[in-house]
């Protein structure tokens, strides 16, 4: 974490920031977030990410007295005063403190500025693998902070040789518990339509390849597929070459799942070659 951040309407030092121990963001888990990267000092896909985090609050019927013009020049001058670079950010609306102790209320608002680490080169060259869970996030459409059951289960991700999990349920594949879907077959590239957060970097790989297909997907087919990808903020697009026991495809990254990676890669440099 950097040495400033945004809690209770102002700049000061993160060490100070602090929750009130009975709002229900902490005692019921019950907040929204949004996490995203900036590439050097400049923040990527900004407004989309602000767009999301305004839908969240109001979906969550949490009051936000900021704007996203407001969030923005907030985000700026954590920028500026943390020096931050290639880094993330994170923001946070609490639930608030409510006279039941249950009911969503006016929250805090926090911004945090973070270093970050992304997947190293081997990943992205030999993919990864992800533990099926039977599982459905709560409220998918919108990006809380309830991470419960994935923080349980990450304690045995590395001796089992996982990067995350695969969330389905009743035959469908929704998401893993920090990215989204997508798989490979026949040439043809899908990724579920319901029970998912609409990821943003979701969102840019399907305005490079608009040909994808929103929809159902199995739990049986993406295990028969030539490829699987999830994508993340933190992760881009990170191959998947195993679901528990099973290898995707021939149990390296496809064809097309690199094409997309290297199509992202440019997106990037267009976007640091825009703000130069």
């Amino acid at each position: 974490m950097k040495p400033f951040c945004f809690s209770n309407n102002v700049i000061i030092e993160s060490a100070r920031a602090s929750c009130h121990p009975l709002d229900i963001g902490l005692i019921r888990g019950y907040a929204i977030f949004d996490f995203f990267r900036t590439v050097g000092p400049n923040p990527l896909f900004l407004d989309d990410y602000l767009t999301r985090f305004t839908n969240s609050a109001k979906k969550a019927h949490l009051p936000l007295s900021y704007s996203k013009e407001d969030l923005a020049h907030i985000i700026q001058e954590l920028i500026e005063r943390n020096h931050l670079f290639d880094g993330g950010i994170r923001m946070i609306l609490s639930g608030g403190i409510s006279d039941n102790f249950f009911t969503p209320s006016i929250g805090d608002l926090f911004i945090f500025c973070e270093s970050l680490k992304l997947p190293g080169t081997e990943k992205y060259e030999k993919g990864v693998k992800l533990l099926p869970v039977e599982y459905v996030r709560p409220i998918p459409k919108i990006k809380t902070t309830n991470y419960t059951l994935p923080c349980f289960l990450s304690v045995d991700w590395a001796s089992e040789g996982a990067e995350d999990v695969l969330y389905h349920h009743l035959g469908l594949v929704s998401e893993s518990s920090r990215s989204n879907v997508f798989m490979v077959k026949d040439g043809l590239i899908s990724t579920p339509a319901t029970h998912i957060l609409e990821g943003i970097t979701r969102k840019k790989v399907m305005e490079l390849a608009p040909d994808i297909q929103e929809r159902d997907v199995f739990f049986d087919e993406i295990l028969e597929a030539d490829e699987v990808f999830i994508t993340s903020t933190t992760k881009r697009i990170l191959p998947i070459t195993q679901i528990g026991d099973k290898k995707i495809g021939d149990g390296n990254p496809g064809r097309h799942t690199r094409s997309l990676m290297q199509s992202f890669e440019l997106l990037e440099q267009e976007i640091i070659g825009y703000f130069r």
